[in-house]
């Protein structure tokens, strides 16, 4: 078996279904597909079941433990030469294990790799606004959906491979949730692992569907990092406060601006200062939108997203950092921390 599919699973029936839907349109078929239910109440047993008959599927039901050990679960049933780790909310294109495939024999020292995330045109004008204030340039720098990358590529749990070597040498994922994938990646960095970026590996993720679920997903992705610190001490690097700084001129531009009237003694020109940038910034992701969704509504949607994406993640890093580091009054950890094999040195990279 060459790749063994690991897609953790809670009350998402009808996205496991459109999940397993593009897997069947494959066409490289050197694979078998791992669903592991975690507690659900919302049992997706038979919608799963209907698929064996095109696809090599493997259903398990456990009690709930959260995404990174559900995962653990289906690394230690999987019989692949590579795990793959995909979310429920994503589609596979069609080329996409051909697409590894190929990287993997033109470069066969890699043993960790990830890919981009697109939106699918069949996606919501909402969800394809928030497809790309995730992976503009002007919010993330394009890291997330981006063909380069600066140093070591650090891949994420929503389009993920390790080779079996890399399983054995690193172990699973430590921790469950809150922050479990980039714990996961920066110790199979640690430990030594040869990874890559594939931009043709890319999947469809469809993400949240309204901005209110997209608001609380970013802010507790601004939590995760400060978790991070407690395994990574130096992993909280000035670049993960920029959106905390965004937040901060928020709050501050217009307190400026009516500060500039009132020191000036008039409302006049030089009172929109501390505003253009916010305004050229918007714009900037207008035509940026406009230009790669070909649509007037995402790209009219974007600037919210993007506006939410940096602010509520910020707000999440400040409060997290507040509250568990500065004020100690909690620990940022949510649930057990699983043992796993020792690094070989102590590493501070992010």
């Amino acid at each position: 078996m060459r790749y063994s599919v690991i897609v953790p699973l809670y009350n998402r029936p009808e996205e496991i279904r459109e999940l397993l839907e593009s897997l069947t349109a494959q066409t490289f078929h050197d694979f078998e597909v791992i669903v592991v239910e975690d507690g659900s109440t919302e049992d997706a047993r038979d919608i799963v079941e209907s698929f064996s008959d095109r696809l090599r599927l493997r259903y398990f039901w456990k009690e709930n433990e959260r995404q990174g050990f559900t995962r653990n679960f289906g690394f230690e049933r999987a019989e692949g030469d590579w795990l793959v780790v995909f979310d429920s909310d994503c589609l596979i294109p069609p080329h996409y294990f051909q697409a590894v495939e190929e990287f993997l024999e033109q470069h066969p020292d890699v043993e960790v790799y990830g890919g981009p995330d697109a939106a699918h045109p069949s996606f919501t004008p909402v969800q394809r606004a928030i497809s790309h204030a995730m992976t503009s340039f002007l919010t993330t720098g394009g890291i997330r959906g981006g063909s380069k990358q600066v140093g070591r590529y650090q891949p994420r749990s929503f389009n993920m491979g390790i080779s079996r070597r890399a399983f054995e040498v690193a172990g699973g994922y430590r921790i469950t949730v809150k922050g479990e994938d980039i714990e996961y990646s920066l110790r199979l960095m640690a430990h030594g692992l040869e990874s890559a970026l594939i931009p043709d590996a890319f999947v469809y993720h469809k993400r949240r569907t309204d901005f209110a679920q997209f608001r609380r997903q970013v802010e507790f992705f601004g939590r995760a990092r400060v978790n991070i610190r407690r395994f990574f001490p130096g992993s909280l690097r000035p670049v993960h406060w920029m959106p905390t700084v965004f937040l901060l001129y928020l709050s501050l531009m217009v307190p400026a601006a009516i500060g500039t009237a009132l020191f000036r003694g008039q409302m006049d020109g030089w009172c929109l200062i501390p505003i253009i940038p916010y305004v050229a910034w918007h714009v900037a992701i207008f035509i940026e939108a406009l230009r790669a969704n070909a649509s007037l509504t995402v790209a009219l949607l974007a600037p919210r997203a993007a506006r939410i994406q940096l602010a509520s993640y910020g707000w999440g890093l400040l409060s997290e950092y507040a509250a568990v580091v500065l004020l100690k009054r909690r620990d940022s950890l949510i649930g057990d921390i699983r043992d796993v094999p020792p690094l070989p040195n102590k590493s501070t990279s992010s």
